[in-house]
């Protein structure tokens, strides 16, 4: 399981204290917090590295440094509900190579989106699914499985937050199987969140063109 962090002291003993016990890993990528977010992830056990470029460059630290055959990406402002990883397990053991959890299927739903992230989201998945020809009904949310041996193939470049539509667009275009699983995304327990909504559109944007370009 990888989980960025930044200043979430608050949350994360939320976070990991809620963890099934069959989560035999626990790698904390940490952008160097003012706060005891390291001290609180060494205390439940779990591994740290560091990584302060973004979210997207955690993860890929991340996915270097974790050693299991199914990878879990999660955040760590409570938004995600641990019980849910069963689902995102479930998924891969079944033959899938990514599962990703949707807010927009039936089972799914979120009470952390403003208006206009929901229009901007439905935006991008709309064009993805045009460009592509997939199905998703979810694109920016983080709460994802995949296969360790999917990480060479991906290649991921992005940075920021435009990782998980980077994910989702070369999944499709490397065929990859996936599927996507009901996630209800909790409201942010502490703190502020580190997504800027038109700054990361952008970004999710130019992500899309670079995708297409080098289609």
């Amino acid at each position: 399981m990888i989980i960025p962090t930044l200043n979430e002291e608050k949350n994360l003993p939320k976070v990991l204290e809620k963890l099934p016990d069959y989560v035999d890993e626990v790698l904390i990528v940490d952008g160097h917090s003012k706060d005891k977010t390291v001290e609180v992830a060494k205390k439940f056990g779990a591994r740290v590295v560091y990584d302060d470029v973004g979210k997207g460059s955690a993860l890929r630290v991340g996915m270097k440094e974790v050693t299991g055959d199914i990878i879990i990406m999660m955040d760590a402002d409570c938004s995600h509900i641990p019980s849910e990883i069963g689902l995102l397990v479930a998924g891969i053991q079944s033959g899938f190579d990514i599962c990703m959890g949707s807010r927009f299927i039936q089972g799914g739903g979120t009470e952390d989106m403003t208006l206009l992230r929901k229009f901007g989201n439905k935006f991008f998945v709309s064009l993805v699914n045009l460009l592509w020809g997939t199905n998703y009904s979810d694109l920016c949310y983080g709460y994802r499985s995949l296969r360790k041996d999917c990480i060479d193939k991906l290649n991921l470049e992005s940075d920021g937050f435009g990782v998980e539509t980077e994910l989702s667009i070369k999944a499709a275009k490397k065929k990859l199987r996936v599927l996507e699983v009901p996630s209800y995304e909790k409201a942010r327990a502490s703190g502020e969140g580190k997504l800027r909504t038109f700054h990361d559109g952008w970004l999710i944007l130019s992500r899309i063109s670079k995708e297409f370009i080098s289609k």
